[in-house]
């Protein structure tokens, strides 16, 4: 399986190359699975609100504050909490489709050594400053996360690829497409 990690600052466009990359990886034949390291943090995210009679009924919604700290304190409590089931079902994926491509769209700083333990190739992710906060401003966010959280941290690790996202989603697309060529060599 080939395995395909995203990271950069909030905004930079990760999940939207990943629909790119997914769409890019489909039509060359490959199966593709989304993996999300933090699924954990939104299932808990959702518990959260709805105990506090604030149910979350959109779930494209972040509540990025929360994010932060649920983060922060999963990894305190145990710093491989959300990579081991990630990896477990990183596992199944890659048994139902061998010839397929994991996608990861929210790889953090403290996720880095445990994605490189399980072959991932690591591409950042970046957009000029203005643009970024400006696309992280128009998310559906309840909360947007703190930019200068540690767990926004973004990698300092040498990646495989880089991809600016600095124009519109056509020349993304273009970009996403010269990605995935490079990733199937």
């Amino acid at each position: 399986m080939i395995k395909v990690a995203l990271y950069g600052k909030p905004g930079a466009g990760k999940s939207t190359l990943a629909e790119l990359l997914n769409r890019e990886f489909s039509a060359m034949g490959r199966p593709v699975v989304t993996l999300k390291l933090a699924a954990p943090l939104y299932t808990l995210q959702a518990v959260i609100h709805t105990f506090a009679g604030r149910p979350m009924t959109d779930g494209s919604q972040q509540d990025g504050l929360l994010l932060n700290d649920l983060a922060a304190h999963l990894r305190r409590i145990n710093p491989a909490a959300l990579t081991e089931p990630f990896a477990r079902r990183l596992a199944q994926a890659a048994a139902l489709h061998p010839d397929g491509v994991a996608l990861c769209d929210d790889m953090r700083a403290a996720d880095v050594e445990a994605l490189r333990a399980l072959h991932f190739t690591l591409v950042e992710v970046s957009a000029p400053e203005e643009l970024r906060r400006t696309r992280k401003a128009a998310r559906n966010d309840l909360s947007p996360g703190n930019d200068d959280h540690p767990t926004e941290a973004v990698p300092t690790c040498e990646p495989h690829h880089r991809v600016i996202n600095d124009g519109d989603v056509h020349l993304l697309r273009r970009r996403a497409a010269e990605l995935a060529r490079e990733v199937l060599r």
